[in-house]
């Protein structure tokens, strides 16, 4: 079993129908080498299995994503966790909800059930631990002592190793449509948006501010993965330390608005990003979030550079 500290034991709503977690997401990038050597640089356990890649955050047994080699950049499917009571639930979900089921794809192993989202992302729920935190994770913004030099001298610095995945951003070509169905199918619940431009939802047994965001374009594709790591001061380490692997083009260091997770954003070697978040705000179990609709300037981020022109685009449905 993944083994991750912070956590503590799995707590759910008795009764209620809904995904617990991201289990793990898989994409497909033209060059298995040129991934190995970005995502070994921002921090994670990355291994190779068969003709693909795994991706892992060190002390930690859980596979949080896996990448093969294709001709261009593509999030191929996301998959979430379930409790295992709740599957056969799930497939007479999926049936009221007029949603067909489908073969998982070939080569993939899984114990649960496969069907696609409205703009045709492939979707799976399975049996899996929760991974999503049952509490708020800690996070370590010290105020420095007196009399003392509080900051590392930059040799000293060790490796900056992410906790975990935290959330995962994907495009979708109508906002609205994709928060209804990822409601109505898979139990998530809208935490907060900014009109038909973006979306989070969290989930009900636990979660993060979101563990999924949903962003305006014309069709599906993988904007960001998001790993937490413990700090703001491991947020600006990472930044220097991809910057010194040769990938210093991004956004950050700021902090957003929705979620109020610090953050810096790399941008991968094919247009998406991977996030360096800390100190994202948690709903509790037994807690009714109340969303809102917050116009775009209150919606984005309080403080940090202006982000890059293209920020939001979507590589996969541009034309090769």
């Amino acid at each position: 079993m993944t083994q991750i500290k912070s956590h503590i034991g799995p707590t759910r709503r008795p009764g209620e129908l809904g995904v617990h977690s991201i289990d793990h997401f898989n994409l497909v990038v033209p060059s298995l080498k040129d991934a190995e050597r970005f995502y070994s640089s921002f921090g994670l356990d990355v291994r190779a299995e068969g003709n693909a890649l795994s991706l892992m955050t060190y002390g930690a047994a859980h596979r949080w994503g896996t990448l093969s080699e294709g001709p261009q950049k593509k999030l191929s499917y996301l998959s979430f966790g379930a409790f295992a009571d709740d599957l056969p639930r799930f497939r007479e979900k999926l049936q009221s909800c007029n949603v067909r089921q489908i073969d998982s794809p070939p080569g993939f192993e899984s114990n649960g059930i496969w069907f696609k989202d409205p703009d045709g992302l492939l979707i799976e729920v399975r049996v899996a631990e929760k991974t999503s935190p049952n509490e708020k994770p800690v996070c370590i913004n010290e105020q420095g002592r007196v009399g003392a030099q509080n900051a590392p001298n930059r040799s000293a610095v060790s490796p900056v190793r992410p906790r975990r995945l935290a959330h995962i951003l994907i495009f979708a070509s109508d906002v609205s449509r994709a928060i209804h169905f990822y409601t109505s199918v898979l139990g998530l619940r809208l935490s907060d948006r900014s009109g038909d431009g973006i979306a989070f939802m969290h989930g009900i047994h636990g979660s993060d501010h979101h563990l999924i965001a949903l962003a305006k374009s014309d069709g599906p594709g993988l904007h960001h993965l998001s790993w937490d790591v413990e700090s703001i001061h491991q947020i600006g380490l990472g930044a220097m330390q991809m910057a010194d692997k040769g990938f210093s083009a991004g956004w950050g260091l700021g902090r957003h608005v929705l979620g109020s997770n610090y953050f810096h954003y790399v941008r991968d070697p094919w247009g998406s990003y991977s996030e360096y978040s800390s100190d994202i705000d948690y709903i509790p179990v037994n807690h009714d979030w109340q969303a809102g609709d917050h116009a775009a300037d209150d919606a984005f981020y309080v403080w940090g550079p202006v982000p890059p022109a293209d920020f939001a685009f979507n590589h996969e449905t541009a034309a090769p």
